[in-house]
């Protein structure tokens, strides 16, 4: 792939984070939720998977009302999978609570071009704390 190529796939995706991190200061379900494909998975901070956007719209309304939450990515990554399919992974930092400790998880999309536009359509996010800790003799 082409460095011009990376640098649209990496605006792509900025665009859909600076969106969605907008919508989530506002705690805008409904706007969080048009991110979303129709048939779009979506594991967030509680065990349960909700499916398209109005399950999606429902995680978001179903948060504690935050004063003035924020997200911020970092360490992002993009790789286009394919002409109408980009692979990301990041981590999300989200503080909800002043003076509190950020939640700070994995998170990847998959993201999908659906009538004209890109959509999340694969979202998962998991501890950065290691679940189980790697050998140190391997080789």
């Amino acid at each position: 792939m082409g460095s011009s190529e990376r640098s649209a796939t990496d605006d792509i995706v900025s665009g859909i984070m600076g969106r969605w991190a907008a919508a989530f200061s506002k705690l805008d379900a409904r706007a969080l939720a048009s991110l979303y494909a129709r048939n779009a998975f979506f594991f967030g901070s509680n065990p349960s998977l909700y499916r398209g956007n109005d399950g999606i719209a429902a995680y978001f309304d179903g948060l504690p009302r935050w004063h003035s939450p924020t997200v911020k990515f970092t360490d992002v990554r993009t790789a286009q999978a394919a002409p109408d399919l980009i692979n990301v992974a990041g981590t999300a930092s989200f503080f909800v609570e002043a003076g509190a400790e950020p939640l700070t998880v994995k998170i990847t999309w998959v993201i999908v071009r659906e009538d004209s536009d890109w959509k999340i359509v694969s979202h998962h996010v998991s501890s950065k704390t290691p679940l189980i800790e790697p050998r140190t003799d391997a080789t």
